[in-house]
């Protein structure tokens, strides 16, 4: 178990490992590293299809480390059908996009930092959907969102990389906020920190009263994540990225990690009227409205992003829809989209890499120039449009199976499903067929086949389409049924097979067939007819994330100027007024002020003689001409203050203050002898009003709640524990001492910090004047008058 344990560790860092070692094997290798790199992910793939077998007769595996155990934080994974679905997928898909990558940036300078993005990726994936603890699982929610943003950006030198890249970060990282503030609520409402632990809770979630909260925090970040509508507009912008990236992000990775999440929690939080309310309805609206802007789009990439937002829909609307088949139908849906979708997205990358464009309206005749990627193509959209034989068909039956019922409700979804596949149809048969067939057009670049690298990954995935639904019993034993359970949280049987079933669902399938062709041969009218809808609608989502980012802006901007003028007075007076009201308005609205203390019965000659060197300290710093004898006179304060330490049997506090305040006069008129001083002060009478009111106000707050704590009772606990363990543990004497470097050494190498950035900024203040001295006039003589008003 040790052993297990440990390399299934191994295998979780194995992307990011080859992600180090990335940029330096490209450099050696140059695209043939690619073969190299995909050991990586092939062996992690390799690892986690060993426990197929356990898993298939409902066992689940678990492991890791604990971390903070005080806090029941660990690094954890859980690995049951769902999370090892997708961890087949990530690792499987993941090592033909490596391969593919090595091909389609072929001779680009920056192929090793793309690889290396890719890999990192591939890692936060991979952590997130086998993660068992919360902390975990957010840790590498968000680490997905930083390093998409990375690869969404990578070309980084166009405008729209990097708006695309950022659009993604913001909407995915909001989303990430959200998911915590849910996950806390769900620590809070269970009391545990693991999603294995989660489903012992019974319904304890369904019947908290927090439960819409919850609820509507987690659907934030699983919604922004998986590009629901109002969301979805991240998504296809996202197709800025080199189509590797494409292919990987929208066939098994990162947009299906919200439908995770969901699926996920569906044994502990679905089944309520909210859970079947919102998961249909905004999964039903992203699903029509995917498909009816897929139909607008003549770019292929474009066309694929927006039937993956499509699906995504659909996955949603599945795993709210609470019915039986419901589930079953969304995991096979969830693999066999993966599948060709990642299939469709390297054909569409395939042939931009090979004829120089990705406009269906400006290509044809290709069949004969690239005979394995029409292949791989039409298997992938045979799969798509849900004919037999194929893992869509079974996806496709099941969906009308769980759908189709008597109920307004259910015919209402099952006619949005009809729609959404039948337009995902056609879209599908565009992209397979459209480049491919009919009279050659004349491309940018002379058309051929691709490389090996980047037609294997296509192949294979239609193949594993094709073959999924031929042996659908092997399907069904090791992914769909253990996968279906732990969706649904009880044991389920998927038996779905090839062989058409007659009654509705073939019926409902026929007809999405035909409504599919017939769509098909008119797509032009039906493109044109989309195009003067949404410029008849205007502006949408996109367009207002646009205003949202500049409005904030501005908004940020004008707040700015009203709380960072760039006056240090106002800084200064703004922060002893918010601490002068923190310190009187408790004591007198609670009415916890301090008694008065009694008059000491006897105040001897030497003390008065302290009291009223302070006293002149303090004139004279009022009086002071100049700030550096302000400076200087402001020293007899804290010499006062030493020597009351030393008479009240404080020695080495006393030799601490000498030392302080010393340093202080001396550092401080150091470095006024090389600033702009002024003769006097001219403060307004007003100003000076008002900053005398605030100084006394500080004062009389931190005397008040110096003597309320004085007379609070005295808690010996620490005394006793510095005076018992002094020794013992730190070994000295001075308790003071040992605790300032021992028990609170964090805290002084703070102050020590805080005290070096100090001397830092006062030193580069003194370069910049010396760098740029001011004008010889009368201002930069402490003798001579100033004429001017100070700052």
């Amino acid at each position: 178990m040790a052993d297990s344990t440990a390399l299934t560790f191994f295998c979780l860092m194995l992307p990011f490992l080859a992600a180090i070692l990335a940029p330096s094997a490209v450099g050696r290798l140059g695209h043939a590293a690619s073969w190299v790199l995909a050991l990586a992910p092939f062996f992690a793939f390799l690892h986690f299809l060993t426990f197929l077998p356990e898993i298939a007769d409902g066992g689940v595996v678990t492991g890791g480390y604990a971390w903070v155990p005080s806090l029941n934080l660990s690094f954890s994974w859980f690995l049951d059908g769902l999370s090892l679905t997708f961890a087949l997928l990530i690792t499987g898909i993941g090592t033909l996009i490596v391969l593919y990558s090595g091909g389609y940036m072929k001779g680009h300078p920056q192929q090793g930092r793309f690889i290396c993005f890719i890999l990192l990726f591939m890692g936060a994936m991979l952590g997130l959907v086998v993660s068992d603890s919360f902390l975990m699982l957010f840790v590498y929610w968000e680490l997905t969102s930083i390093t998409s943003f990375l690869l969404i950006g990578f070309d980084h030198e166009r405008e729209a990389a990097r708006r695309s890249a950022l659009q993604a970060l913001v909407v995915t990282g909001l989303g990430g906020l959200s998911l915590l503030a849910g996950l806390i609520f769900l620590w809070n409402m269970t009391g545990v920190t693991q999603l294995s632990l989660l489903v012992n809770v019974d319904d304890t979630l369904r019947n908290s009263p927090f439960y819409l909260a919850a609820l509507l925090l987690l659907l934030g970040g699983a919604f922004t994540k998986s590009a629901q509508f109002p969301f979805h507009f991240w998504l296809p912008n996202a197709m800025e990225a080199p189509t590797p990236v494409s292919a990987y992000l929208h066939s098994a990775t990162m947009v299906k990690a919200g439908v995770y999440l969901l699926m996920r929690l569906n044994p502990v939080m679905g089944g309520t009227p909210a859970w079947e309310i919102l998961l249909p309805f905004f999964g039903g609206v992203t699903l029509i409205a995917g498909t009816l802007l897929a139909i607008r789009q003549t770019d292929l990439k474009l066309m694929l992003a927006y039937t993956t937002m499509a699906s995504l829909g659909l996955l949603v609307m599945l795993t709210g829809f609470d019915t039986p088949h419901a589930v079953e139908a969304a995991v096979l849906y969830l693999v066999a989209h993966s599948l060709f979708k990642g299939a469709l997205f390297m054909v569409a990358g395939l042939v931009d890499h090979e004829s120089g464009t990705r406009d269906v309206t400006k290509l044809g005749g290709l069949r004969g120039d690239m005979p394995i990627t029409f292949a791989a193509a039409l298997l992938a959209a045979l799969s798509m449009g849900g004919l037999p034989l194929f893992l869509g068909f079974l996806a496709k039956e099941e969906i009308y199976y769980a759908l189709a019922s008597g109920n307004l409700r259910s015919i209402l979804f099952t006619l949005v499903a009809i729609v959404g596949n039948g337009l995902m149809f056609v879209i599908g048969f565009a992209v397979a067929l459209k480049p491919f067939l009919g009279p050659h057009v004349e491309t940018p670049k002379h058309a051929h086949e691709g490389p090996l690298l980047m037609w294997l990954g296509p192949a294979l995935l239609a193949a594993l389409g094709l073959f999924g639904g031929i042996l659908s019993s092997v399907t069904h034993r090791f992914i769909s049924t253990p996968m279906a359970s732990a969706v649904a949280g009880e044991p389920t049987l998927v038996e779905i097979t090839t062989i058409p079933h007659i009654g509705m669902p073939l019926l409902l399938s026929i007809v999405t067939v035909a409504f599919g062709v017939l769509i098909y041969l008119k797509l032009d009218q039906a493109r044109d007819l989309m195009v003067r809808v949404l410029a008849a609608i205007g502006s949408g989502p996109d367009r207002g994330f646009d205003h949202f980012v500049s409005g904030l802006v501005r908004i940020s901007v004008a707040v700015t100027r009203v709380v960072q003028p760039g006056r240090l007075e106002i800084y200064i007076t703004v922060t002893f007024t918010l601490l002068a009201l923190a310190l009187l308005v408790p004591p007198f609205v609670y009415g916890e002020l301090p008694d008065l203390p009694s008059w000491p019965e006897r105040v001897y000659f030497h003390e008065w003689v302290i009291f009223l060197l302070a006293l002149i300290g303090l004139v004279a710093v009022l009086r002071a001409s100049d700030r550096l004898t302000a400076i200087v006179s402001l020293g007899i304060q804290g010499f006062a203050v030493a020597v009351i330490f030393l008479l009240f049997g404080a020695a080495d506090l006393s030799f601490t203050q000498f030392m302080v305040e010393t340093l202080s006069v001396v550092i401080l008129a150091l470095v006024m002898t090389r600033l702009r001083l002024s003769p006097r002060d001219h403060r307004p009478a007003r100003q000076l009003a008002m900053d005398a009111t605030i100084a006394v106000a500080c004062g009389l707050g931190f005397m008040l709640l110096l003597m309320k704590t004085t007379q609070l009772p005295f808690n010996l606990e620490l005394t006793e524990f510095f005076n018992a363990y002094a020794k013992i543990i730190a070994h000295g004497a001075n308790v003071v001492n040992v605790i300032l470097v021992d028990f609170r050494g964090t805290d002084t190498l703070g102050e020590i910090a805080v005290v070096m950035t100090t001397g830092l900024a006062v030193l580069a203040l003194i370069r910049v004047r010396l760098r740029n001295p001011l004008p010889e006039t009368a201002d930069t003589h402490v003798e001579a008058p100033v004429k001017e008003k100070a700052p």
